[in-house]
């Protein structure tokens, strides 16, 4: 089995969820930028967050065979902080390399003017660097948030297959099935989607535009969440085909439209300074440092 995480926040994890991640079949994924949890109080500490998903994170994604992509964005909780509007300018530059396979995660957490105002500013970005784009919905008032999401995005004039909308619900995945818009879904122990709802919600609208990820982070996450779908899946009747569609192909198929993604892992060569062979990607390298 083979398995494309589209949201994961490897910063926050350990060696020890890599080892298990690509034990469980996870060759690739992508990273969006995030709330830290720690408020940032500078620029210049999301020029430092950006270098190292550009370059560090890579580099250690690498050590356990699984190739590593991130998406660039002032994040909705954080873009109510004026402090932080120079963000924005800074983004087109990174937008611009190697590695970055989309802008996001973008959208709603409070849906406050501030947001609205980075949220539309993003989409002309992604145009801009002909980006998909990955958006964050809230977690409070979801529904209203999610026909807000959408209503902006029809204004930016974006192509909705180029926009995954994430965090759906059972509430949320009609309104955003028929807008032409991906349908993502983050699978968690406790809150948000388990597995056995989303195999309730495949089984319902299909696997087309579907995108599962465990956007596992700093609190109570599981990065094993994808391959946990995909046995529930396989255990209610869908088959390997299926799953193979939902897990890889679908994240592939969306993230492809970057044309910057390398989901696979290019030959090994030795590196001279650890005496090891590491793999070696198209379009990134530690020796770049995200430059």
């Amino acid at each position: 089995m083979r398995i494309f995480d589209p949201h994961i926040h490897m910063t926050s994890r350990t060696t020890d969820d890599y080892t298990a991640m690509a034990a469980a079949g996870v060759r690739a994924l992508v990273e969006p930028a995030f709330w830290l949890g720690q408020p940032r109080t500078s620029v210049g500490s999301f020029t430092d967050y950006f270098d190292a998903l550009l370059g560090w994170e890579p580099y250690r994604a690498a050590q356990f065979g699984i190739r590593h992509h991130c998406a660039l964005a002032l994040n909705p909780k954080e873009a109510n902080d004026s402090r932080l509007t120079g963000v924005l300018d800074l983004l087109p530059r990174y937008l611009a390399k190697d590695g970055v396979v989309a802008v996001g995660e973008i959208g709603y957490d409070s849906m406050t003017p501030a947001e609205d105002q980075a949220f539309a500013r993003q989409l002309e970005l992604a145009l801009r660097h002909d980006l998909p784009v990955l958006v964050h919905t809230p977690h409070r008032d979801k529904a209203v948030g999610t026909r807000r999401t959408l209503d902006v995005i029809r204004e930016s004039g974006i192509d909705p297959a180029r926009v995954a909308i994430d965090h759906l619900t059972e509430a949320t995945v009609r309104t955003v099935a028929e807008s032409g818009c991906w349908m993502g879904f983050s699978v968690y122990p406790e809150t948000k989607m388990s597995e056995e709802r989303m195999v309730r919600i495949l089984d319902r609208y299909g696997t087309g535009r579907m995108l599962v990820n465990s956007a596992a982070d700093w609190g109570h996450s599981d990065p094993l969440k994808t391959r946990a779908t995909a046995d529930a899946m396989l255990a209610s009747g869908f088959d390997n085909a299926d799953v193979d569609k939902v897990m890889w192909q679908n994240p592939v198929a969306f993230y492809s439209q970057s044309g910057r993604l390398v989901p696979e892992t290019a030959a090994e060569s030795p590196d001279s300074a650890h005496g090891t062979a590491l793999p070696v990607f198209a379009g990134n390298s530690l020796a770049r440092g995200g430059e």
